[in-house]
Order: C-alpha cells, then sequence, then structure tokens
C-alpha cells in the first residue's frame, strides 16, 4: 500500500492545492507588469516536479521551465551536507528572472548552495519559492521570498517529497513513522 510507513496526514490535499494556488496567485501579482519579463521558473529535481507542474499552472504569466539535479539526502532523513551537481541546466539563465523552485528548505545548505552557482551566473532577477520551510533546523539564512507553509522539524512524505526515493505519489504530505514506533 501506498500509506504503509506513513503515521499521519500533516497536510491534506485539499490544503495543498489551496497553498500552490495561493503561490501561484503571489508570484503572478508580484511579476505582472514588470517591463520586459523573461521569467524562467527553475525547479530542483527530484522534489519539485510535482509542486512545480501544479504551481505554473496557476502562475498566469509567459514562463520558460528548467531543471537541475542536486544531491544531498541520499536515502537518510538528514541532509548530509555534502552538495553535489547531478544536472545542470539546458538554458542560460543570464539577464533573466528566475524564480528558484523547492519542495522544502531544511538546513539551507543545499539551496544556498545552489542559489550561489545561479547568482554567478546573473540572472536580472533571482526569487525563491519552496512548498515547505523547516526555520528550526535552518543553519544557512536562505531568502524565500514565496513560501507556501512553515513546519516543524518533522520528516516529512508526500506530494513530492520522498524517503528512500517513495512516497513521492502521496496527493498530501504525511509525517514518516519512526523506527522506534
Amino acid at each position: 500500500m501506498v500509506n504503509e510507513g506513513i503515521d499521519r496526514v500533516f497536510i491534506t490535499e485539499t490544503e495543498v492545492q489551496e497553498t500552490v494556488a495561493r503561490l501561484g496567485r503571489e508570484i503572478s501579482d508580484y511579476y505582472r507588469g514588470q517591463e520586459n519579463l523573461n521569467l524562467m521558473v527553475v525547479g530542483l529535481l527530484r522534489g519539485s516536479f510535482v509542486f512545480m507542474a501544479d504551481l505554473i499552472r496557476h502562475i498566469e504569466l509567459p514562463l520558460t521551465v528548467d531543471f537541475m539535479t542536486v544531491s544531498s539526502y541520499g536515502d537518510e532523513t538528514v541532509s548530509s551536507g555534502n552538495v553535489k551537481v547531478v544536472m545542470d541546466l539546458d538554458e542560460s539563465v543570464e539577464g533573466k528572472d528566475v524564480l528558484m523552485v523547492e519542495d522544502i528548505i531544511d538546513t539551507g545548505n543545499t539551496f544556498n548552495k545552489v542559489l550561489g552557482l545561479i547568482a554567478y551566473r546573473k540572472p536580472r532577477s533571482l526569487k525563491i519559492c519552496s512548498f515547505l520551510s523547516k526555520p528550526s533546523r535552518r543553519k544557512v539564512d536562505v531568502p524565500i521570498d514565496f513560501c507556501g507553509r512553515e513546519i516543524p522539524d518533522e520528516f516529512v512524505c508526500g506530494y513530492g517529497l520522498d524517503f528512500a526515493q517513495k512516497y513521492r505519489n502521496l496527493p498530501y504530505v504525511g509525517i514518516l513513522q519512526r523506527a522506534d514506533q
């Protein structure tokens, strides 16, 4: 069963969709009317793909999409702090209005490294959208411009978020059962 290993539902499917729609409106309102807008939405794979697919359908502006793959968790529940770029962008970000999309910002280590790499490539602007944020775990300050929800220090799965590549297909966000339960 797909729900096996989930202790409880943390964010319902309805709440997920309401949050994504709100973020889409906020992003559209922010960028609407900007002169010479060249919006490029960049997702970090694999976690962001479900969220990003839903999010771009709520952004009411012309945009392009690209992806990067970075890794810092492996099959663990805690970020290792070792970040590697597995797949880089296909398109240049130079002169573009880049919106980085992430499923969750935890310690900030991974995302901070990616932001530095993108900023070095000279986008016109660089903004961040994260579905979830865990401020209690933050080690590096990451300026989240569009945040879906702040959550406590729980290991969450579903809606693109995984544990050992499982649970991404859940339509809600659940709390993973701990091994000591």
